[in-house]
C-alpha cells in the first residue's frame, strides 16, 4: 500500500462498489461507547457504532460513507452487519464469562422503509440466543419526524419481542415535544448542542425542563456528547447522571471494551418518577421567560431569597413551596414571615452557616433545620426543613439564593422511632448471640456489624472476602472451601444458604444464614448474612 493511498477519503462509487466486500469480510465493524452512571461511576450500558476500514484506503469517517449507503439503500444491510456483531460480541462474553451490559444498535428511518427490519433484528438474536434485555434499540427524533404511524408500529412491534428503545439526538429536530407526546420510548438521549454555548443561558434552562418533564413521564435520561467536566456537573445539577462521551470514553475497539467491561462495574438502569428538584437559575424576573415557567409549573417546592448580613428576605415563592410548608398559609403571609426568626439559635446558626458555605464554594449546599410556621388557622407547629441552597447572584455584599425545599418533618419522626427500634434490636442481638454483615457480590467487600467489630476485632470493612476472616481463624480451616463454596452459589444467584458452622478457634457452633438481593434484571447484588449461637438446651438449664 502506498503512502498516498493510506487513509485517503473514497468517493460515492468506490464506496459503493467496495460495499460487498465490506459485508462479506469484516471491513465494517463495530466500536463501542460506555454510557456511564456519573453518580456511581457504573457502566449502565454501551451503544455500537459502525466504522468501516479499506484495506487500501484505510478508515473512512462516517459521515462520509454513511449518507452514501443511505442514498444507495445500502444502509439496512449495513445496519444489520452492526446487530449481527453485537450479537457475536454478546455470546463471546457469555460464553467466557465476561460481565455484559446491554448494547444498543442505531436504526434508521430507511431500515423500515420497505424493509422488515424488526423481524432480521430478532432473528439474528434468537441466532446467537441473547437475551433480549442486551440488546436495545436506537431511533433518532429525525427518523420519527413525517413518518410517525410508520415509527410507532415499529417501536410497538419491537416492545412486544420484550426490546427497550431508545430516543438518539432529543432535541435536535423541530418536533420534539411531540415526539415525547407521541412515542413510547423506553429512555431519552440528550442532544448536547443545547450546551455548546452558555451552560447557564438558555440552552441551560430547556436541558432541565426536558429531564423534568421525562422523569414526570418515568423514561430515563442519557446525555450524549458529554465532553467537559463542566457539562457533566450541569447535567448532574439538573438529575441526569447517565451521561456517554469522550469525558469518560472515547469509542472501543472491541478489545479495550471487553476490558472496560472486566473493569467497571455494572447497574442497571433505573426507572423512577422521583423528581430531582434541582435546577441550574437563570434570570427569575421576567414573568413571560422560561426560567419563569419552570419556577412555577415544571420544577417542586422553591423560593427564591436575598440575603445580606445575617437578614434573609423572600423575593418569589411558587405555590409548591406552600403546600410543602403547610399550615393553610397565603403567598402573602408566606412571603413575609422572618425566616431566621423563626428559628432558635442552634438551627439558626446552621441555615446561616450553610448560607455561607454556598457563597464561600459557589456550590449547592444542603442544610436540614427546625423552624416554627404559624398561621391564623392552624396555630403553630415545629417542622424540620431540608434545602438544597444555591447562590445565583451577587450585588455588592448582598447574594439571591434558589432553594429546592422538603417537608421532611414525618420524615424525622420515622427516624426517632426507628432509633428506638435500633436500641431494642442491638439489645436483642446482645441476648440472643447474633452477628449480622453485609456482603456486596460484585466487589467481594463485606461490611460487619458493630459486635463483629467490637467482639471479633474485625475492620469496619474487609477486601476480598472470605479471606480474610479464615486467614484469621474466625472460619476454621476444614470449613473454609465450603464457605468459599457458598460465596460461588451468591454470585450465581442462589437465594438462600443455611448451615450450622464452628466458629472460631473454640469452634462454637453458629447457625449462619444468608439472604440474596437481586437487581430488577434478576442479577444478585448484595447478600446479608447472620450467625446466631445455637444454645444447648442443657446450657438453659
Amino acid at each position: 500500500m502506498s503512502d498516498s493511498n493510506a487513509n485517503r477519503r473514497m468517493t460515492e462509487r468506490e464506496i459503493v462498489s467496495f460495499f460487498d466486500d465490506a459485508v462479506n469480510y469484516g471491513y465494517i465493524y463495530n466500536v463501542y461507547q460506555p454510557k456511564i452512571n456519573q453518580d456511581t461511576g457504573r457502566m449502565i450500558g454501551a451503544e455500537a457504532l459502525m466504522r468501516m476500514k479499506h484495506p487500501l484506503y484505510g478508515i473512512q469517517m462516517p459521515s462520509d460513507f454513511i449518507p452514501i449507503f443511505e442514498k444507495n439503500d445500502l444502509v439496512f444491510s449495513a445496519d444489520l452487519v452492526v446487530c449481527e456483531n453485537v450479537c457475536k460480541f454478546l455470546r463471546k462474553c457469555l460464553d467466557t464469562g465476561v460481565p455484559v451490559v446491554p448494547i444498543s444498535v442505531n436504526m434508521s428511518r430507511y431500515d423500515v422503509y420497505n424493509h422488515d427490519y424488526v423481524e432480521q433484528v430478532e432473528s439474528i438474536r434468537n441466532e446467537y440466543d441473547i437475551p433480549v434485555k442486551y440488546l436495545h434499540i436506537e431511533i433518532t427524533e429525525t427518523s420519527a419526524i413525517g413518518g410517525m404511524e410508520l415509527m410507532t408500529d415499529v417501536i410497538d412491534k419491537f416492545h412486544e419481542l420484550g426490546f427497550q428503545v431508545e430516543m438518539d439526538d432529543f432535541g435536535s429536530g423541530y418536533s420534539s415535544l411531540n415526539i415525547l407526546k407521541d412515542l413510547e420510548v423506553d429512555v431519552i438521549k440528550l442532544d448536547m448542542n443545547f450546551l455548546s454555548g452558555d451552560i447557564g443561558g438558555r440552552g441551560g434552562a430547556i436541558l432541565s425542563s426536558i429531564v423534568q418533564m421525562t422523569k414526570w413521564l418515568n423514561t430515563p435520561v442519557v446525555a450524549e456528547g458529554v465532553e467537559t467536566r463542566e457539562q457533566a456537573d450541569y447535567m448532574k445539577s439538573i438529575g441526569c447522571n447517565y451521561i456517554q462521551g469522550y469525558l469518560y470514553s472515547l469509542p472501543l475497539e472491541e478489545e479495550d471494551f471487553v476490558e472496560k467491561l472486566k473493569v467497571l462495574t455494572h447497574e442497571p438502569v433505573t426507572y423512577s418518577t422521583e423528581l430531582v428538584h434541582s435546577i441550574k437559575s437563570g434570570r427569575f424576573w421576567d414573568p413571560d421567560s422560561i426560567e419563569t415557567l419552570l419556577f412555577n409549573d415544571m420544577v417542586g417546592p422553591a423560593a427564591i431569597f436575598t440575603y445580606k448580613n445575617g437578614k434573609i428576605d423572600f423575593v418569589r415563592i411558587n405555590e409548591k413551596y406552600i403546600k410543602e410548608i403547610g399550615m393553610n398559609l397565603t403567598m402573602k403571609e408566606m412571603l413575609g414571615l422572618d425566616l431566621l426568626a423563626s428559628m432558635d439559635d442552634e438551627n439558626r446558626e446552621k441555615l446561616i452557616s450553610t448560607l455561607e458555605e454556598a457563597i464561600e464554594t459557589g456550590e449547592e449546599q444542603t442544610c436540614e433545620v427546625w423552624r416554627s410556621v404559624c398561621s391564623k388557622i392552624c396555630g403553630s407547629e415545629l417542622v424540620m426543613i431540608r434545602s438544597n441552597l444555591r447562590m445565583i447572584g451577587q450585588a455588592d455584599d448582598q447574594y439571591l439564593f434558589y432553594a429546592m425545599v422538603h417537608n421532611i418533618t414525618a420524615e424525622w419522626k420515622k427516624y426517632a422511632q426507628l432509633a428506638v427500634s435500633e436500641k431494642l434490636f442491638k439489645t436483642a442481638s446482645e441476648q440472643n448471640n447474633t452477628y449480622a454483615w453485609e456482603y456486596d457480590i460484585a466487589t467481594r467487600k463485606m461490611t460487619p456489624c458493630f459486635r463483629c467489630i467490637r467482639d471479633l476485632g474485625l475492620p469496619p470493612l474487609l477486601e476480598n472476602y472470605p479471606e480474610p476472616v479464615i486467614e484469621s481463624g474466625l472460619f476454621p480451616a476444614d470449613y473454609a472451601d465450603m464457605y468459599r463454596d457458598w460465596m460461588k452459589q451468591l454470585a450465581d444467584g442462589v437465594g438462600t444458604l443455611e448451615a450450622v458452622i464452628p466458629l472460631t478457634a473454640d469452634r462454637i457452633p453458629f447457625i449462619v444464614r444468608y439472604t440474596t438481593e437481586f437487581d430488577e434484571n434478576g442479577r444478585p447484588l448484595k447478600a446479608y448474612g447472620a450467625a446466631t449461637q445455637v444454645i444447648d438446651d442443657m446450657d438453659d438449664k
